[in-house]
């Protein structure tokens, strides 16, 4: 596809007819390509290629007008003498704001390079508690550098950008809910991290594509039979487990045979009731596997993800992956938050910032370890650690899902539920059996704290027993009051 002005402004015409607005994006493209005329990427393309093509992935997403201009301008506070002021003039605050938010910490203000470094990781990860369209456009610029990462010279660099993607992009695009982008970004790492892996699982992935097709096709004509003859509209699309998605599989132990996802049926209908309907005509035609149901839809994912999950036994035995949705929650399956722009009009960013702060769980652990780590170091590997590595579901007696990360214990828990639950905690109960407040929760445990107000409260040895911020904070809180 040819990359020009043109083209962004057909892409945005698909959905946003606003005349002033085209006019205004439009404005921002001159503005751009003046700030910078004469450079090029390492391709040998004009730089103003990148800009476009950021604000493309902005505009697949329906991106608002704003944060398509600020993807036009996301470069020229760095790459020019262009200042703050002079995009408020231009563009308004909103764009002037998403460009700063974007835009890397000068050098000359850190007494290394590390230090530059770790404090612009900083500002990208904490700009989502201020404006996640600040998250979004630098997830767009980070997918097409990945994508043109073999232009790059260097052999280091192109792997130093690769484990920076995985360890600080992918987890910001899993936690708004943007799956395509982080599924892409995840494969384009991996062919730079471990590229002869990526080769064998490239060509495995195209080995299960070939040997299931037939067993897919005859599933999604029947399953689709069934549906209309039940009047039940749907849509139903094939896919395959993204190539990362077979690598850690396979590198965590697992044979090819466990991976229940590895092929999957998507389909999607027009309403919540009819995602129940579907399923009980599903499996009246495909017997599931036990155990393997999931419901989404009544129980959200942290990152807001909705649908009904169920491993069925397709023909000659061969498991077949089903995912069923309304055409609302596949959008969110897509994009996560940025799926806020089709559904709302008006003020998307307050819309956005709300039900980050309601329907997940990231930005008030992200905030909590954001105020006990000042220096940038610490604040980077803390969050790492805590945020960014493997996460556990665990259930409250009630049923209300929490994450947490790997080695959390029931202490970590009941400071999650409130402050006054770590505190008063006398007993914890893990799938109804008793159980040491030191306990390493595993996946899909249900915990329940037993409190006590004349408890003896948490000891110094409590926080060698946890691994969050918040039990860390509120046992020393406690123990601050108590000495």
């Amino acid at each position: 596809m040819e990359i020009t002005l043109e083209t962004l402004i057909k892409a945005i015409g698909q959905y946003n007819l606003d005349f002033w607005g085209i006019e205004k994006v439009r404005q921002a493209y001159k503005f751009a390509e003046l700030m910078h005329d004469n450079q090029k990427r390492e391709s040998g393309e004009p730089y103003i290629i990148h800009p476009i093509s950021v604000a493309l992935i902005l505009a697949e997403m329906h991106a608002d007008i704003d944060t398509i201009c600020a993807g036009l301008l996301h470069d020229v506070l760095e790459d020019s003498e262009t200042t703050k002021k002079d995009l408020e003039r231009e563009f308004g605050n909103d764009v002037a704001n998403l460009v700063d938010g974007v835009t890397k910490l000068k050098r000359m203000n850190f007494s290394s390079k590390e230090a530059q470094n770790l404090a612009n990781t900083r500002k990208i990860i904490t700009s989502i508690s201020e404006d996640v369209r600040i998250i979004i456009i630098k997830l767009a610029d980070r997918l097409h550098n990945m994508r043109t990462l073999h232009f790059k010279k260097s052999v280091f660099k192109q792997q130093e950008n690769a484990v920076e993607t995985m360890e600080i992009f992918v987890p910001l695009a899993y936690y708004i809910g943007a799956y395509r982008i982080k599924t892409e970004l995840e494969d384009l790492s991996l062919r730079y991290t471990e590229p002869d892996k990526y080769k064998k699982m490239e060509d495995l992935k195209l080995k299960i594509e070939e040997e299931s097709k037939e067993c897919l096709q005859e599933m999604l004509y029947k399953i689709k039979v069934i549906l209309n003859e039940h009047g039940i509209t749907n849509e139903i699309k094939v896919r395959t487990k993204n190539i990362y998605g077979i690598y850690k599989n396979l590198n965590s132990g697992h044979k090819l045979s466990d991976i229940r996802d590895l092929i999957a049926l998507k389909i999607m209908v027009d309403e919540i009731d009819e995602c129940y309907r579907a399923i009980r005509w599903i499996h009246l035609a495909y017997h599931p596997m036990p155990k393997t149901f999931g419901d989404y839809i009544c129980n959200p994912k942290p990152n807001m993800y909705q649908g009904l999950h169920t491993t069925l036994i397709g023909p000659e035995g061969r498991l077949a992956h089903a995912q069923i949705r309304t055409h609302d929650m596949d959008r969110v399956a897509s994009h996560g938050i940025a799926t806020y722009w089709d559904i709302n009009k008006g003020d998307t960013r307050t819309i956005m910032q709300e039900a980050l702060r309601t329907r997940t769980q990231f930005v008030d652990c992200l905030t909590e370890i954001d105020s006990n780590f000042d220096n940038n170091k610490d604040f980077v590997e803390r969050v790492k650690k805590e945020l960014f590595s493997d996460i556990i579901e665990v259930y409250t007696k009630d049923g209300e899902r929490i994450t947490l990360p790997k080695g959390a214990t029931p202490i970590d828990f009941a400071y999650h539920i409130h402050t006054a639950v770590g505190n008063q905690a006398e007993e914890a109960f893990v799938n109804d059996e008793r159980v040491l407040l030191n306990y390493c929760l595993n996946n899909y445990d249900r915990v329940r704290i037993v409190t006590n107000p004349n408890a003896n409260g948490p000891t110094q040895e409590w926080l060698k027993m946890v691994c969050t911020s918040r039990a860390r904070t509120r046992i020393k809180n406690y123990l601050k009051v108590r000495a």
